[in-house]
Order: structure tokens, then C-alpha cells, then sequence
């Protein structure tokens, strides 16, 4: 019987036609814009693909590229401006590849020591674009929520060696009514109590309304405080929170201050709105997503500590199959002792890669056009007496709304541009004072969307 791993004919051919499909997804610059089909749809059109005897590779190579790969939507197309999609750089897929292929657990210096060199080096950068203190450093995980996560285990571990009697205690974190969602799952995971605070007149949380917030907290509930979540840059409108009086409440409180600028984070490479952040180099702990405004392929998340060896007392785990590593060389950073998982590929491999082969500034110019294209759309809707403006650009983010439409004309609008494969631009929610509206969302990651783009996407409003 031939085994799994036996290297063939066929495996070889296999492995040509795939590598063909990757060179040629990695250079089309506008790929299709597939949508999703119903799971019944997809079984009639695919049917079982796991079977005793195997469908062979070429078969399901086919299957994938002609059929499935139709029915997912690729975030990186230019026309793509729903959520926060992503744009990874062509030289961050092809290393996504590399990374997969050298086949390297990247959880220990041990097995993993020239792979977390790099990413340290990456990581090295992304700590001083903050502004933290010098021995402030951080690691890469899947995304945000491991993220935010991560760091509100490592800030309730220390709340609760700062006194026994913490102990006894559920905790309690305070953010913002626009925090991102997975705050609130965060919160649910670690069995902690969540208290919104609403925004300002500018939708941020500030240090005025946090302290009048801690200031009608029952006594048992300021002894349960232990963190404050501050967002820079809202995932639905680019809001950044005041953090500067946010950290002076913070340190007068003895709070931890943590920053999810999971969205917001990639501009802080940006000279243009890096002072919108001011305050931020004052966290105890900070969340950034490469795979949102870094060009980092799917999944990689960061997260950055003040004082890192607070999240190894909280993360390091112990075991008798992991303490064999004796040789001098073994010695090292070891990401699994900084966050919640231990097993992890090396998910800043590719950003290391791209930062390495690009440069820098090559990445603040395209994170500035993320910037720019918002502005440029902003214009063109004032110039348009058929649509309103909801307000100024937040970051790379755009609300605005088509006048006399409901909820469900932008539903259909949505779903008209989408099936026709021209783009895909979703609705969201706007709440001011009180009062809830439905509103068209553009998000600008992608430096190559252009103003055509923006252009023809407004005409089908009309």
C-alpha cells in the first residue's frame, strides 16, 4: 500500500498545478469576487469528497479552484470595502507558503529559533511604533480576539497577585459602548463583568466619562475593577478614545489600560495621523492586527505588553515533555509562554518577510493611501446631492448614507453589486444621540482600490 507521504508521479504533478494556481492568484490584481452558495447547492454541485479509497489529488484540486474557490469571497480584491478586509502583499502570500512548507512549530526557541528570530524582528519594529518603553515587547497570535484575550488574562493575573483578597472576587472591566465585539466575548471567557461607558460628543471614550463612571461604582464593584479596554480605531467607523485622559485616569486609578487597536494599529506607521494616538504609548498592553492594515495574510494578530514578563507569570505552561530543552542554542524567547496557545505556526513569518524586502516607508506610503482614498471618497459623496455624508473620515473609514432609502434598499444594493461580481460594499448601523440609522460603509485597506473605483460604486446608488 503506498503511503501517504510517498513522493510520486502524481504527487509531483499535483504539486506543479497547485503552485500554478498560487503564481497565478498572486499576480492577478483583480481576482474574482465570488460569493457564497448554500451548503445543499455545493453538495449537488461537489458531492462527498471524503471517502474511503480517496478521490485523488488532481480530483480535488479541480474540485477546489473550479467550484469552491467560486463560492468564497477574497478579501484582498480592490473593490472589496465591507468589514475590514485585508491586502496582503504579494511577497507576505508567497512567504505564507514558505511558512507552511518548512513545517516549524513556533511555539519554542527550540524548535523554532530562526522562524521567532524573525519574527521578533518584525515584532521589534511594530513595539516602536508605539512608543512604548524600551524593554516593551510583544507576539504574534491568530488575530484580535487572541489577542485582546491574551492580555486581559495577563492584566486579571495581576490584579489578583497584587492582593489576596482580589481573589474572592469576579472581575470587572470597563470599556467603551463602540468596542470591538470581541471584548465583550473576552469578557464572557474569562468569567469577567463588562461595563459600557457611552461615548462623547465626538463618539470616543474619554477620562472625563471614565471617572464619572468609576465614580458611581458601588464599593464592591471599584474593588472588582481591574482593567480599562480603550479602542484606537473602531472597526465601524475608525473612532479613535482619547487615550491620553484615559491613561491619566488609568494610572491615578491603578488600572490596567489596555489599547485594541486591532484595526486602527497599522496607522500608527502613519505620520499623517500618528498624534491621533498620543496616549497610547502609556498601555500596559496593545492589540494590532497585521492582517487588517499591514498586509499580513490571514491569520495574524499582535500583542504588545508594557512589561512582558507580567504575561509570562500568566501564559507559561509547564509540563514534563516540554522541559527537555537543554542545549545552549535551545535557549530563548518562547511565544507559547506570552499568550493563550501554545501551538502556533509562525504567523509573523510573513509579515517579517515583506517588512524585509519593502522596507518601512514603503509600508507608511500605502497605509497613508489607505488614508487618502477615504478623503477622496468623502469629496466625491458631498459633490452628490442623492447622498449625505454621516461624518468626517475616521481613519480609513467612510458612513454615509443614500437619501430616501430604507434598511433593505441598501440590503438589495448590496446584493445587486455583489452577485454581478463588481463589489462589495456592506451596510452597518449608526447610532448619534440616541438615535439608530442604516448607512453605506466604505473601509480602505487596499492601495490598489483607486478613484475609479470609488467612483463607479457611488453611480450605482443612483
Amino acid at each position: 500500500m503506498k503511503s501517504m507521504h510517498a513522493l510520486d508521479i502524481e504527487t509531483v504533478e499535483m504539486t506543479f498545478d497547485i503552485m500554478k494556481y498560487a503564481i497565478n492568484r498572486i499576480s492577478n490584481t483583480e481576482p474574482e469576487l465570488g460569493h457564497p452558495k448554500k451548503e445543499t447547492d455545493l453538495m449537488k454541485m461537489v458531492g462527498e469528497t471524503i471517502t474511503k479509497e480517496g478521490i485523488g489529488g488532481e480530483k480535488a484540486f479541480e474540485l477546489f479552484r473550479d467550484v469552491l474557490a467560486k463560492a468564497t469571497v477574497p478579501v484582498d480584491h480592490p473593490r472589496h470595502l465591507a468589514f475590514v478586509p485585508a491586502a496582503p502583499t504579494r511577497a507576505a502570500i508567497l512567504f505564507d507558503l514558505v511558512t507552511s512548507a518548512a513545517s516549524v512549530h513556533g511555539a519554542y526557541w527550540m524548535t523554532g529559533a530562526g522562524g521567532i528570530f524573525c519574527e521578533n524582528q518584525a515584532m521589534k519594529w511594530l513595539v516602536s511604533l508605539t512608543g512604548l518603553p524600551e524593554k516593551a515587547f510583544g507576539v504574534f497570535t491568530s488575530g484580535g480576539t487572541a489577542a485582546n484575550l491574551s492580555a486581559m488574562i495577563t492584566a486579571r493575573e495581576y490584579w489578583r497577585e497584587l492582593n489576596d483578597e482580589n481573589k474572592a472576587y469576579k472581575g470587572l472591566i470597563i470599556t467603551s459602548s463602540g468596542a470591538h465585539s470581541s471584548i465583550k466575548s473576552m469578557a464572557n471567557v474569562i468569567d469577567a463583568d463588562l461595563i459600557l461607558v457611552d461615548d462623547d460628543d465626538e463618539d470616543r471614550l474619554t477620562g472625563e466619562w471614565l471617572q464619572k463612571k468609576i465614580n458611581q461604582l458601588s464599593f464592591t464593584d471599584r474593588k472588582r475593577l481591574f482593567a480599562v479596554v480603550a479602542t484606537g480605531g473602531t472597526t465601524n467607523a475608525g473612532i479613535i478614545d482619547d487615550l491620553e485622559s484615559v491613561a491619566d485616569v488609568c494610572e491615578k486609578e491603578k488600572l490596567w489600560f489596555h489599547v485594541d487597536a486591532a484595526y486602527g494599529g497599522g496607522a500608527l506607521a502613519a505620520p499623517s495621523v500618528r498624534h491621533l494616538f498620543n496616549g497610547i504609548e502609556r498601555a500596559d498592553s496593545i492589540t494590532i492586527d497585521p492582517h487588517k492594515w499591514l498586509f499580513s495574510p490571514y491569520d495574524c494578530g499582535a500583542i504588545i505588553y508594557k512589561n512582558i514578563e507580567l504575561a509570562k507569570n500568566a501564559h507559561s505552561q509547564k509540563g514534563a515533555y516540554l522541559d527537555i530543552f537543554k542545549d545552549e542554542g535551545a535557549q530563548g524567547f518562547n511565544p507559547a509562554d506570552y499568550q493563550i496557545q501554545l501551538t502556533r505556526r509562525l504567523r509573523g513569518l510573513p509579515l517579517w518577510f515583506s517588512l524585509a524586502m519593502h522596507g518601512t516607508e514603503k509600508y507608511a506610503q500605502a497605509i497613508e493611501r489607505g488614508l487618502e482614498l477615504a478623503q477622496i471618497a468623502a469629496e466625491k459623496i458631498k459633490t452628490r446631492d442623492y447622498l449625505e455624508l454621516i461624518r468626517d473620515p475616521g481613519l480609513s473609514c467612510v458612513l454615509f448614507k443614500r437619501k430616501g432609502w430604507q434598511p433593505d434598499d441598501y440590503i438589495d444594493w448590496t446584493y445587486t453589486n455583489h452577485q454581478a461580481g463588481f463589489a462589495l460594499v456592506t451596510p452597518t448601523k449608526w447610532t448619534k444621540n440616541g438615535h439608530s440609522e442604516t448607512a453605506a460603509r466604505f473601509c480602505f485597506i487596499n492601495p490598489d482600490t483607486n478613484e475609479k473605483d470609488i467612483e463607479e460604486i457611488l453611480v450605482t446608488m443612483q
